[in-house]
């Protein structure tokens, strides 16, 4: 009990770690932020599946009606460290940032029940831009310095219950909260004045899915998956201001506030579609596993605020499929540790939704990852690596090649256990 209060206490404290700037991309720019991979470090290393899959002793944060098939109490935290390589065509650049990605504890009820609960980030939001303008003789007239920082997180709780026939089904609700603040700083040659453009936003709102499993023996070794999930529509509150005001502009770069000529509120809502993600798998229990994954949403909304104003940003039908899974030489091995560890690996592509300059942003990646036991138990120690690139050099659109690596510590134990009477 010691041992699960000081863990429990170390998540508590860890929370603060959800405040630090957790994102470098220019594309983090639009909207609320660049959206987060919603999935462990096991999942996202076998390429972003896990619709259909399911484990005794792992959480699975894709589908809810996983949790069904939980035979172990289990605590997940996870770290991530994302380093990108922006091309734009003239320049290059570097940039990397490290956060805490989630942690979580499932619970199972019985033998037919699960639950967990957690906090990940949802979105995130870091970026700094440097728009240049410049006349017929190559001189420099103006300049636009765009910079941002925040994003949202989510708390979620979720259920699965085992239904007859092998059928499985789950949900989830989660609240989304944040906070997101955007600056767009103009300065001019030969103008004494520059202006700022700020704007500080509050992000809140519930949001749901609902998801089934099913799983059938086709031979005495193989076991066939499938799964159904759906993130059900849902609209986030977007509330804050919006201020416009000049600044004294020396040639040291040092400014001060003049001003105000814009001081207003605003209130907004971001409206996502239903989300669909569909997926069947095959493999031999604790042995190895593959599967394919297909997810599509109709494109995202903004209405009434100031993340639509940009007419050369608009959104479409969005899309993902995903193919990866495990292999485990032996997972009882004693004689040898290297055949008790689980090798992952998978690719995916996506398209994003996300037009600039009537040009898709798509994305592309692969990732592979192995689950390191600890001691003699159950509990691991993953490590993930993820290779990609998103974007392409057209339309004054940048190229990001990215490198994420992530660690997460899975840790297993029995509660409610019977005590027997000697």
């Amino acid at each position: 009990m010691i041992k699960k209060l000081i863990g429990l206490s170390f998540i508590l404290l860890s929370i603060q770690s959800f405040a630090q700037k957790n994102n470098t991309s220019p594309y983090s720019f639009f909207g609320i932020g660049e959206e987060t991979t919603l999935k462990t470090v096991e999942e996202i290393s076998m390429g972003q599946i896990g619709t259909a899959f399911n484990s005794t002793y792992q959480i699975s944060f894709t589908n809810p009606a996983s949790l069904a098939h939980m035979q172990f109490t289990t605590y997940t935290l996870a770290v991530e460290n994302k380093a990108l390589r922006i091309d734009d065509g003239t320049e290059t650049g570097n940039a990397s940032t490290a956060s805490l990605s989630y942690f979580a504890i499932g619970i199972p009820i019985g033998t037919k029940a699960g639950f967990s609960f957690g906090l990940q980030p949802n979105t995130t939001v870091g970026y700094s831009l440097t728009e240049e303008f410049k006349n017929t003789q190559g001189d420099l007239t103006s300049l636009n310095d765009f910079n941002g920082e925040g994003g949202t997180n989510r708390v979620f709780f979720g259920l699965g219950y085992k239904l007859p026939k092998n059928i499985s089904i789950g949900l989830e609700a989660a609240y989304v909260f944040g906070n997101i603040e955007n600056t767009l700083l103009n300065r001019r040659d030969g103008v004494q004045l520059a202006t700022m453009h700020k704007t500080n936003s509050t992000v809140k709102g519930f949001t749901a899915k609902a998801g089934i499993q099913y799983r059938t023996k086709i031979t005495d070794k193989l076991t066939l998956k499938a799964g159904l999930l759906a993130n059900l529509k849902n609209s986030l509150s977007n509330e804050g201001r919006e201020v416009l005001f000049s600044l004294s502009n020396t040639n040291t770069g040092a400014i001060s506030p003049r001003d105000t000529l814009i001081d207003n509120s605003f209130k907004s809502s971001i409206k996502k579609p239903l989300n669909t993600s569909l997926s069947v798998g095959i493999g031999e229990l604790n042995k190895w596993y593959a599967a394919v994954e297909y997810s599509f949403h109709d494109p995202l909304e903004f209405t009434d605020g100031v993340l639509n104003n940009n007419t050369k940003v608009s959104y479409e039908k969005a899309s993902r499929i995903s193919l990866g899974g495990f292999y485990i030489p032996k997972i009882n091995s004693i004689s040898s540790y290297w055949q008790r560890i689980t090798y992952r690996a998978g690719l995916n592509y996506k398209q994003t939704g996300l037009m600039v300059d009537n040009t898709t942003v798509n994305d592309f990646g692969i990732s592979f990852g192995v689950g390191l036991p600890i001691g003699k138990q159950l509990s691991n120690l993953n490590m993930g690596f993820e290779l990609g690139k998103r974007g392409e050099i057209n339309n004054s659109l940048i190229k990001e090649n990215y490198f994420n690596f992530r660690l997460g510590l899975t840790l297993n134990d029995k509660w409610f256990n019977k005590r027997k009477i000697q």
